[in-house]
Protein backbone atom coordinates (compact mmCIF):
# COMPACT_ATOMS: atom_id res chain seq x y z
CA UNK A 1 0.00 0.00 0.00
CA UNK A 2 1.23 3.49 -0.80
CA UNK A 3 2.36 5.68 2.06
CA UNK A 4 -0.29 8.25 2.96
CA UNK A 5 0.41 11.86 3.92
CA UNK A 6 -2.01 14.35 5.42
CA UNK A 7 -2.39 17.74 3.72
CA UNK A 8 -4.53 20.62 4.87
CA UNK A 9 -6.89 22.37 2.48
CA UNK A 10 -8.62 25.62 3.39
CA UNK A 11 -12.11 25.82 1.90
CA UNK A 12 -14.74 28.48 2.27
CA UNK A 13 -18.02 27.45 3.87
CA UNK A 14 -19.86 27.34 0.55
CA UNK A 15 -17.49 24.79 -0.98
CA UNK A 16 -17.39 22.80 2.25
CA UNK A 17 -21.20 22.62 2.32
CA UNK A 18 -21.35 21.66 -1.36
CA UNK A 19 -18.89 18.82 -0.72
CA UNK A 20 -20.90 17.66 2.27
CA UNK A 21 -24.21 17.71 0.35
CA UNK A 22 -22.76 15.97 -2.69
CA UNK A 23 -21.14 13.36 -0.48
CA UNK A 24 -24.42 12.66 1.26
CA UNK A 25 -26.25 12.29 -2.06
CA UNK A 26 -23.59 9.87 -3.34
CA UNK A 27 -23.02 8.07 -0.04
CA UNK A 28 -19.40 9.29 -0.04
CA UNK A 29 -17.39 11.35 2.39
CA UNK A 30 -16.14 14.84 1.50
CA UNK A 31 -12.63 13.38 1.90
CA UNK A 32 -13.34 10.74 -0.76
CA UNK A 33 -14.74 13.39 -3.13
CA UNK A 34 -11.68 15.61 -2.68
CA UNK A 35 -9.28 12.72 -3.30
CA UNK A 36 -11.24 11.76 -6.42
CA UNK A 37 -11.25 15.35 -7.70
CA UNK A 38 -7.51 15.73 -7.13
CA UNK A 39 -6.73 12.39 -8.80
CA UNK A 40 -8.94 13.20 -11.81
CA UNK A 41 -7.37 16.66 -12.12
CA UNK A 42 -3.83 15.26 -12.00
CA UNK A 43 -4.67 12.56 -14.58
CA UNK A 44 -6.16 15.19 -16.90
CA UNK A 45 -3.27 17.64 -16.54
CA UNK A 46 -0.61 14.93 -16.94
CA UNK A 47 -2.34 13.71 -20.12
CA UNK A 48 -2.38 17.29 -21.41
CA UNK A 49 1.34 17.65 -20.64
CA UNK A 50 2.04 14.40 -22.51
CA UNK A 51 0.06 15.55 -25.56
CA UNK A 52 1.89 18.90 -25.51
CA UNK A 53 5.26 17.16 -25.35
CA UNK A 54 4.28 14.89 -28.26
CA UNK A 55 3.14 17.92 -30.26
CA UNK A 56 6.46 19.67 -29.55
CA UNK A 57 8.35 16.60 -30.81
CA UNK A 58 6.18 16.47 -33.94
CA UNK A 59 6.73 20.18 -34.60
CA UNK A 60 10.50 19.86 -34.22
CA UNK A 61 10.46 16.85 -36.56
CA UNK A 62 8.44 18.79 -39.14
CA UNK A 63 10.78 21.78 -38.83
CA UNK A 64 13.79 19.52 -39.33
CA UNK A 65 12.42 17.46 -42.24
CA UNK A 66 9.63 19.52 -43.80
CA UNK A 67 7.63 16.31 -44.22
CA UNK A 68 3.86 16.46 -43.84
CA UNK A 69 0.55 14.93 -44.89
CA UNK A 70 -1.97 17.39 -46.31
CA UNK A 71 -5.27 17.86 -44.52
CA UNK A 72 -7.14 16.72 -47.62
CA UNK A 73 -5.13 13.49 -47.93
CA UNK A 74 -5.49 12.77 -44.22
CA UNK A 75 -9.23 13.39 -44.31
CA UNK A 76 -9.65 11.17 -47.39
CA UNK A 77 -7.71 8.39 -45.67
CA UNK A 78 -9.65 8.66 -42.40
CA UNK A 79 -12.93 8.55 -44.30
CA UNK A 80 -12.01 5.06 -45.56
CA UNK A 81 -11.70 3.65 -42.06
CA UNK A 82 -14.27 0.96 -41.30
CA UNK A 83 -15.23 0.59 -44.95
CA UNK A 84 -14.55 -2.17 -47.48
CA UNK A 85 -12.19 0.24 -49.25
CA UNK A 86 -9.95 1.10 -46.30
CA UNK A 87 -6.72 2.53 -47.67
CA UNK A 88 -3.20 2.76 -46.31
CA UNK A 89 -1.78 5.81 -44.60
CA UNK A 90 -0.92 8.59 -47.06
CA UNK A 91 2.74 9.12 -47.96
CA UNK A 92 4.64 12.01 -46.45
CA UNK A 93 5.34 14.99 -48.69
CA UNK A 94 8.22 17.43 -48.61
Amino acid sequence: MAKMTTMGVKLDDTIRNRLKQLGESRDRTPHWLMKKAITDFLDQEEALDKRNQEADVALREYQATGQYVSHENMEDWLNTWGSDKESTCPELKN
